[in-house]
C-alpha cells in the first residue's frame, strides 16, 4: 500500500473529541484525542510551534522595527502559514483543514522556487517567473480541489523541491559570474544540511506510518513523556522546519549578495 494511502482509524476517543468524527483522508499514527479533548493530534499539533517560531524569529530578528513592524518576505510568511495551516488540521483532523494543511505545505514550496528562480534574474525575467509560478500553483490548486489524492500534492511538493535543489546548485557552482569561493561552499554546504536535515524528518515520517503498532507498543511501555520521543510525524514538523529556515537564510544571503552587486556596478 502507498504510504499516501495509509490510514489509522478506530481510536478509543477518535468519536469523543472536540473536532470528532475525523474525517480527514490522512489519519496518523498517533492516537486521536488520547491526551485531550481539544486537540485531535497533541504532538502532531503542538509541534508545528516549530514552523510558527522560526518564522517570527527572522520577522522579529534584527531589522525589526517593533512588533507592529515585523521584517517580513514571502518565506517566512509562507514558513509562519504552515505552522498555522498544519496545526489547525492535525487539531481537528477534519476534511477543509486538511486543505489548509496542503495548500501552506505547497505555499512553502512557492516561497523556496521563488526565491531560488528568480534570484540574479533582470526584473523583467523576474516578474515573468512570479507571474508564471502563480498560475501554475493557482491552476494547480483547482485541479487539487477537484482531484484530492494526496499522492498529487506528494508529486509536486517533491517536484517543487527538486527544482530548488538543482537550481540553487547552478548558482553555486555554474553561474557567471559566480559567487565569492568562500560564500559558494558555505552556502552549499548549508543547503545540502537543510536538506539532509528534511530527509530524515521524512525517513521518520515514513517509519511512523510502516511501523505504527511497534511504536505505539512502545509509547505503551515507557509511557508519558517518553512515549512523546516516539511521535515520529511530530519530528517531520520540527526537521522540515529548521531545514526550510536553514534554506530561507541561504536564499537572503545570496539576495543581498545580489544587491551588493547591483550597488558596485
Amino acid at each position: 500500500m502507498g504510504h499516501h494511502n495509509i490510514r489509522f482509524d478506530g481510536d478509543t476517543y477518535a468519536l469523543s473529541g472536540a473536532w470528532s468524527p475525523p474525517t480527514s483522508r490522512a489519519n496518523f499514527c498517533e492516537e486521536d484525542y488520547a491526551l485531550t479533548f481539544y486537540l485531535a493530534e497533541f504532538i502532531n499539533s503542538i509541534s508545528n510551534i516549530a514552523y510558527v517560531y522560526l518564522a517570527l524569529r527572522y520577522m522579529y530578528g534584527p531589522g525589526s522595527r517593533g512588533i507592529l513592524s515585523p521584517r517580513w518576505d514571502f518565506m517566512s510568511i509562507s514558513l509562519l502559514g504552515l505552522g498555522i495551516g498544519s496545526f489547525l488540521f492535525h487539531a481537528s483532523l477534519r476534511y477543509s483543514l486538511e486543505f489548509a494543511d496542503e495548500f501552506s505545505m505547497l505555499g512553502l514550496t512557492w516561497s523556496m522556487l521563488h526565491a531560488s528562480l528568480t534570484v540574479r534574474q533582470s526584473p523583467a525575467t523576474a516578474r515573468l517567473i512570479s507571474i508564471s509560478l502563480t498560475v501554475i500553483f493557482t491552476v494547480f490548486s483547482a485541479f487539487y480541489i477537484q482531484s484530492p489524492r494526496i499522492i498529487y500534492q506528494v508529486i509536486a511538493f517533491a517536484t517543487g523541491i527538486l527544482v530548488v535543489v538543482l537550481r540553487s546548485q547552478y548558482l553555486f557552482h555554474w553561474a557567471q559570474p559566480g559567487f565569492p569561493e568562500v560564500k559558494s561552499r558555505n552556502w552549499n554546504a548549508r543547503t545540502w544540511k537543510g536538506i539532509s536535515i528534511c530527509l530524515v524528518g521524512y525517513l521518520l515520517w515514513n517509519i511512523d506510518l510502516e511501523y505504527c503498532a511497534e511504536l505505539r507498543n512502545i509509547r505503551d511501555r515507557l509511557g508519558l513523556p517518553l512515549a512523546w520521543l516516539f511521535e515520529l510525524h511530530g519530528w517531520w514538523h520540527i526537521l522540515t522546519a529548521i531545514g526550510a529556515s536553514q534554506f530561507m537564510d541561504v536564499a537572503r544571503e545570496v539576495r543581498d549578495e545580489v544587491k551588493q552587486e547591483d550597488k558596485e556596478r
